[in-house]
């Protein structure tokens, strides 16, 4: 015991001294460092983050283990990797730079409140409009964003910063409007641009009765965690396309809990903590009442 408390003591007194502003550094360097990765997991350069790190950790392998070449070759690949990181993340670096210029350092960092009120109209009106373009076979394709922003596709269209209402969408989606065969993008229950571009998916293996909506929708599911929602102008069927999968042939109450589902998942399971066991004289109450509404039932069948 009295080696190891001086072994410790040891490695005590060889560190340097620590003091307030050192450990305010640091604080501030990991509050940096989180907010910086919490931007790149918004967008879709989160993959090429993670290979940039593996790639890292690749040549500190081959350095331990002596691999010569693959070390050189590897070293080589990081050094120029810089410049291709610059011209990889170019969109976010300009976006950050923007913002930092917009709104200061404040308002970059701080995190973005999700009005629960205005998603769940937007979900109701959404199912609403939803149910009357699948009556008429009115195309309609609608984007809900979640983590990875989506300014790249909203560049693309119309601009927007409109609460959702279903006669919007409607008229949005009207066969002779003009933003009809783009997409609308929602962003935290707002329309924040229509008539937008997005990218048809990659997927050889899709049904080749999937048109240009679906394969929209399906495409910027597989790039982004989004919520993609399509009616069919062919069939008028409702379909949601979460991940690269698609839906089909939904019901407007599939249609509307599948939505909740994927876009209120904290309000979901904030609803299943609030379940709390009943107490023992609530179970008598409950049992007695169960009773005396099957003698009543079987009166009511006797007369």
């Amino acid at each position: 015991m009295e080696t190891i408390r001086s072994f410790f003591l040891g490695v005590w007194d060889r560190l340097p001294p620590i003091s307030v502003f050192d450990i305010i550094d640091i604080l501030i360097m990991a509050f940096i460092i989180y907010k910086i990765i919490m931007l790149i997991r918004r967008t879709s350069s989160a993959s090429v983050a993670k290979g940039i790190l593996i790639l890292i950790a690749a040549v500190g392998v081959s350095q331990i283990a002596q691999l010569s070449t693959v070390n050189f070759l590897l070293t080589k690949v990081v050094e120029w990797g810089v410049l291709a990181l610059v011209i990889l993340f170019q969109p976010e670096i300009r976006r950050f730079l923007e913002q930092m210029g917009r709104s200061g350092l404040g308002s970059l960092f701080s995190t973005v409140k999700i009005d629960i009120d205005d998603l769940e109209n937007a979900i109701t009106q959404t199912v609403e409009a939803y149910t009357a373009l699948s009556k008429s076979k009115t195309g309609a394709l609608m984007v809900f964003e979640r983590q990875n922003m989506l300014d790249e596709a909203i560049k693309t269209g119309t601009r927007l910063d409109s609460a959702i209402h279903s006669e919007l969408l409607k008229n949005i989606f009207w066969n002779k409007a003009p933003m009809h065969d783009g997409a609308v993008i929602v962003r935290n229950g707002r329309i924040v641009g229509a008539g937008c571009m997005l990218p048809l998916s990659g997927n050889v293996n899709l049904s080749r009765d999937l048109g240009m909506r679906h394969r929209a929708g399906i495409g910027i599911s597989e790039q982004s965690d989004a919520v993609a929602a399509i009616v069919s102008e062919e069939t008028g069927s409702i379909s949601v396309a979460v991940g690269g999968q698609l839906k089909r042939h939904l019901a407007p109450a599939t249609f509307d809990k599948l939505l909740r589902n994927e876009l209120m998942p904290g309000e979901m399971e904030g609803e299943r903590k609030k379940f709390k066991f009943p107490s023992l004289a609530e179970l008598g109450g409950l049992i007695r009442g169960r009773k005396g509404g099957k003698g009543d039932g079987e009166n009511e069948k006797k007369d």
